[in-house]
């Protein structure tokens, strides 16, 4: 505590923080995959990359029609009123569980968006018989009704090709995304996992983060300037079809990267990343303190974290936290990235314009997400699959790793059945003018693959 103290009156004095500089091999190489990426003049990011090696001879991806038809409205009133129309195929979000590596259909669904142009509407109240009316007593007329005009509109009219990813497949590539304190080392079990399986894996380290350079600026640590840091690595390792994994503060970045690259991100994993709410820095909070006050409650800061970050706080958290390299920050950098989260963009009509399937994970002793905020994202975005784990919190990657790879194996390997799309359609084809009105509904699987694990089957829970 004293050496504490004694750095914390030196960082006061100097103006500065400890840096965290890359780390090289004897030989100036990069080791285990490690990189370090240079996305601006002085600002380099350390990234793990994973190339495996892939048979010469290697699985072709069939082609197969996977298309599904994205149409919706969305209007936001002046009174705040959101309302979202599924006028395409309107899809049931169902993800399969896989025992011992079998496909089996699940009957529960989690996550349905409605189709708002076929959905009935409520209730007529029952006819009253009309009032007498004497000569000298006219029926008042019905009361005119203000129509209210929409503040904004927007349309989403596109088609989007939806494949099974596997790691044989070599236009496909994986990027993890880590948040606030965290480092790619939280990745670890994903990493080696993945890269077993033959996937092309990308994990960066974040600015002040790892063994990434931390500029000792302010500015370096908003969310405009991660992003672009995020943007340049995006562009240099990306494939023809990407899948983006995100992990608290780092699934905004995630967001950000399938809205700006629809084409190229194929699919995204939300883990406990909240809900689809604009980002603004909290005035009234604990790392608004001086970077020499944080310096001295590091240790609580930790040891906090460690409480609502983990379901169990015992030596294997404890040896979990600092293999993953976590909240070892700064205090300048944690600072400076609480401060710089503003992000005014990224509000409900930007989630909902997303066209990309999202998979979200949420830990059920997560004390820093609200499982509320979750489900709110899983109503607003077009195709959510919102699945539980009974077992983690916040970390729960960390925590239940076998079950995380699983479930985002699946989704991986999970594209769209339009075998009953097409069954429907000539069904219908067939019908009278009134049958024919009804939109045919396009239901989800998972394609067959093995997957290593026995998940524990999650229940959704009811709002």
């Amino acid at each position: 505590m004293l050496t504490s103290i004694t750095e914390s009156i030196f960082c006061c004095l100097m103006g500065k923080s400890s840096a965290v500089l890359p780390v090289e091999t004897s030989d100036g190489k990069p080791a285990d995959g490690f990189e370090f990426v240079e996305v601006k003049p002085g600002r380099v990011l350390r990234v793990r990359h994973i190339l495996p090696e892939r048979p010469a001879t290697t699985e072709e991806r069939p082609e197969r029609d996977g298309t599904v038809h994205c149409k919706r409205k969305i209007t936001v009133y002046r009174n705040g009123q959101l309302v979202i129309e599924n006028l395409g195929d309107v899809l049931h979000s169902e993800i399969l569980q896989c025992q011992n590596g079998d496909v089996e259909q699940s009957s529960t669904v989690e996550v349905e968006l409605s189709d708002y142009t076929t959905a009935p509407s409520s209730p007529d109240p029952k006819p009253t018989s009309p009032l007498p009316t004497s000569d000298h007593q006219k029926p008042a007329p019905p009361p005119r009704r203000r129509r209210r005009r929409p503040k904004r509109t927007v349309l989403i009219d596109t088609e989007r090709r939806i494949s099974s990813c596997k790691g044989t497949h070599t236009d496909v590539a994986l990027f993890f995304i880590h948040g606030v304190g965290g480092s790619l080392d939280i990745w670890g079990s994903q990493l080696d996992f993945f890269s077993r399986l033959g996937y092309e894996v990308i994990a960066p380290d974040l600015a002040g983060h790892g063994a990434s350079t931390a500029p000792q600026i302010g500015a370096a640590y908003t969310f405009y300037a991660l992003a672009e840091d995020l943007r340049a690595i995006f562009k240099r390792y990306a494939r023809k079809r990407n899948i983006l994994i995100g992990h608290s503060y780092g699934v905004s970045f995630c967001t950000f990267l399938a809205h700006e690259y629809p084409e190229q991100v194929h699919k995204v994993v939300m883990i406990n990343g909240g809900g689809p709410t604009a980002l603004e820095p909290s005035l009234c909070s604990i790392f608004q303190l001086p970077p020499c006050v944080l310096h001295c409650l590091s240790p609580c800061l930790a040891w906090s974290f460690l409480k609502a970050g983990f379901a169990r706080q015992g030596a294997k958290e404890k040896q979990l936290l600092k293999e993953g390299n976590a909240f070892n920050v700064s205090p300048f950098v944690l600072r400076a990235m609480m401060s710089g989260q503003y992000w005014p963009e990224g509000d409900e009509v930007y989630h909902a314009e997303l066209t990309v399937p999202i998979l979200l994970v949420h830990g059920l002793f997560d004390k820093f997400v609200p499982i509320e905020e979750d489900q709110r994202m899983a109503e607003i975005l077009l195709f959510a699959f919102l699945k539980v784990i009974e077992e983690g919190s916040h970390m729960v990657m960390m925590e239940c790793p076998e079950t995380v790879n699983t479930l985002l194996h699946e989704f991986f390997l999970w594209e769209p059945d339009t075998s009953k799309k097409d069954t429907v359609a000539m069904v219908t084809a067939g019908q009278t003018a009134n049958d024919t009105a009804a939109m045919p509904v396009q239901t989800l699987s998972v394609a067959n693959g093995n997957s290593t694990g026995t998940p524990k089957v999650n229940k959704p829970l009811n709002k």
